[in-house]
């Protein structure tokens, strides 16, 4: 179905028209000039050798003006094409990923294709992937270390959610780790939204070191506000170490609290995941995203395609030959007069 997105802008269709008569009224009230008249123009105009070119064009030209001006207007109303409608579900989930950009992000014992990454590096991998499949949810981008901050509110704006989560930067947000505070930010932010599906997936590498408020009391405030909240912890349980009298196998998970991470995923109906490796990671963002949700009968839409360009352009190529035609006026005047001149 094709329909106008603003036709009340056709009634500039007899602008033109009214224009002209405007200036023709304004010529018969002005004062009469006395001057000799020969009413011989038709008679000259049928006479042999007589050229009837001028008329012509100027009649082509009128035709192609109005012809013109009649596609700009409708141009400007907006053609558009509207197809079937159809219902787009959505689930109705908000979910809130809750990142730790503290400095110990940047250890790197994580591997992709034989080439050790740094936690926070090889968390943007794997969460660009599930950002780009969490359709019909609405996700947001809390970044913590010593305080926290929303890097992206809840939108459905995905493209621009995975640009500020590949922006994100380590020991942005201070050199500690302010777990209590991060998911008391995020309560905030989802407590106001449907009580069904309030997600939030926190991941950090340590334990609570800085803020106001204690995971303990925050997961209190997230369970009263039916918040589920999934925790994962990143970092592998072995590593080797250079040093002086050669390498050794140390723990650089040695500072996560796992136990607090299992106790917030717990009281809020959530589930702790282990990430030692990137498959590991990989893993429990699909086994997080397998989530029953909540299908909601989506907002009727429309797929609209504008047409606008197509009078546009004629328009445009009419107005062009219209140039053409007043061109060939003109020269063939200037050869009238020249050869008048001649003779």
């Amino acid at each position: 179905m094709v329909n106008l997105a603003w036709p009340w802008l056709l009634v500039l269709l007899p602008l033109p028209w009214l224009l002209k008569r405007l200036r023709a009224d304004a010529r018969a009230t002005s004062e009469p000039v006395a001057a000799p008249v020969l009413p011989i123009q038709s008679r000259l105009q049928g006479m042999p050798g007589v050229s009837q070119q001028g008329a012509v064009r100027r009649r082509w030209l009128t035709i192609l003006l109005a012809l013109a001006w009649a596609l700009l207007v409708l141009a400007l109303a907006r053609p558009q094409h509207v197809g079937e409608a159809t219902h787009v579900p959505v689930t109705g989930r908000d979910l809130m990923l809750a990142v730790d950009i503290s400095p110990s992000m940047e250890e790197r014992d994580m591997v992709l294709g034989g080439r050790p990454l740094n936690r926070l590096e090889a968390l943007k991998v794997v969460l660009d992937d599930f950002i780009r499949e969490r359709q019909g949810d609405r996700l947001g981008l809390l970044l913590f270390g010593s305080e926290p901050y929303i890097q992206a509110p809840l939108t459905f704006d995905h493209d621009t959610l995975r640009t500020l989560l590949n922006e994100a930067g380590l020991g942005m947000a201070g050199r500690a780790t302010a777990i209590g505070d991060a998911i008391g930010l995020a309560v905030k932010r989802l407590r106001d939204r449907p009580q069904e599906h309030r997600v939030l997936v926190l991941l950090t590498d340590g334990a609570n070191t800085a803020g106001n408020l204690t995971p303990e009391k925050a997961t209190e405030i997230a369970a009263d506000s039916d918040v589920r909240i999934h925790t994962i912890g990143i970092g592998s349980e072995s590593s080797l170490r250079q040093g002086l009298f050669g390498s050794r196998r140390v723990n650089p998970s040695s500072d996560l609290d796992e136990e607090l991470l299992r106790s917030i995923a717990s009281d809020t109906g959530g589930r702790y995941f282990r990430a030692r490796s990137i498959e590991e990671l990989q893993g429990i963002y699909q086994e997080i995203d397998r989530l029953e949700p909540l299908e909601l009968e989506g907002q009727p839409w429309r797929p609209v395609t504008e047409l606008y360009a197509w009078p546009a352009g004629a328009a445009l190529i009419l107005w062009l030959g219209g140039l053409g035609i007043a061109r060939g006026r003109m020269l063939a005047g200037l050869a009238m007069n020249r050869g008048g001149r001649a003779s």
